[in-house]
């Protein structure tokens, strides 16, 4: 089996390629790394025009993945839960590590039919993900919008590598504060690599993905 990874934001993808050779040494053991091909587009090209979607966005995606699928991988893994809504929208599903139905197989183990969404502020604001949710008998509860805010600020922060551990901190607080008592459910990758550790009510939608694809290629 053949892995792909989507090289989009510098931290993003650092951290998917870390954590991808983490599950996988530890399945494999001695100095096993994962065994995988990297598409490194340029993110300049893309960020700007996130969160939205747009023919202009699609149509940047489109050939990226179009060059991606002429390796013909088993597997394709981006490392950005936004620019799914528009990998929805010009390729086939059948290839990509989709957090969405991953996410949900996750919330179904528990049981449950509420979770708390943190992600950005668009996601957590946008319907993509809420509806997908809804649709499949999920209700979804926001932060409030003073955490809301926090939590932006944490991932914007993190994506700059400017995070303090203050601000950190009070991002773990809220998640665990809501952990305590829901599904909570991390939508960002930004925010999953600085998130608190060993809460298992905590559903993180990269590393879904990340131990997906490893299952995959073993």
């Amino acid at each position: 089996m053949k892995l792909a990874l989507y090289g989009l934001g510098s931290r993003a993808t650092a951290y998917y390629l870390q954590e991808l050779n983490k599950q996988y040494n530890l399945k494999k053991g001695g100095y096993s790394t994962c065994p995988l091909w990297m598409y490194n587009t340029n993110f300049d090209t893309i960020n700007p025009l996130l969160p939205n979607v747009s023919k202009p966005l699609d149509v940047i995606v489109a050939k990226d993945l179009q060059e991606i699928t002429a390796l013909q991988p088993d597997k394709i893994i981006v490392p950005n839960i936004t620019l799914h809504e528009t990998i929805d929208r010009v390729a086939s599903a059948t290839a990509i590590v989709h957090p969405l139905p991953l996410t949900l197989a996750k919330i179904k183990q528990h049981q449950v039919a509420k979770i708390v969404l943190i992600g950005s502020l668009h996601s957590m604001n946008a319907t993509y993900l809420r509806s997908f949710f809804k649709e499949n008998g999920i209700a979804v509860v926001l932060p409030t919008a003073k955490e809301m805010e926090l939590i932006d600020t944490a991932r914007k922060a993190i994506y700059t590598y400017t995070e303090t551990e203050e601000l950190v901190k009070d991002y773990q607080a809220i998640l665990k504060k809501y952990a305590a008592k829901h599904i909570v459910v991390i939508a960002c990758t930004e925010l999953s690599i600085l998130k608190p550790q060993g809460v298992r009510t905590i559903a993180d939608m990269a590393d879904l993905q990340i131990l997906n694809a490893v299952q995959t290629i073993i």
